[in-house]
């Protein structure tokens, strides 16, 4: 592996996934990974008898989607500002969070990552 890689994990509404991912393309991110995700509070006032006084919390949050892409590290900040002006302040309640690990090893992408 030539270029230092990230695994960029976003959490996000999904109703903000298909313009990230357009997003993700236009800055040559060629690959991701989307799973449908459900916030803790969520979760725990649909399926814990006990915290059912959390539903209102459960109806106001939304449905989220978990994206995983790895990428050159050269792309994180640039996909990092596409989700906060897609998401908003990512700072602020149910809008997103994005996060990035170092990756020390990939196979299987290396034209993805410009290394083919």
């Amino acid at each position: 592996m030539e270029g230092r890689v990230q695994l960029l994990i976003a959490v996000v509404n999904e109703e903000k996934t298909e313009e990230l991912l357009a997003g993700f393309l236009e800055l040559g991110v060629t690959g991701a990974t989307v799973l449908q995700s459900e916030g803790m509070g969520r979760l725990l006032a649909n399926e814990v008898p006990i915290f059912a006084g959390l539903e209102p919390l459960r109806r106001a949050r939304p449905r989220n989607h978990t994206l995983f892409s790895v990428m050159d590290e050269d792309k994180v900040e640039q996909v990092i500002a596409l989700v906060r002006e897609v998401c908003g302040d990512l700072d602020g309640p149910a809008t997103g969070i994005v996060f990035t690990l170092p990756v020390s090893r990939v196979e299987g992408l290396s034209r993805e990552l410009g290394q083919g």
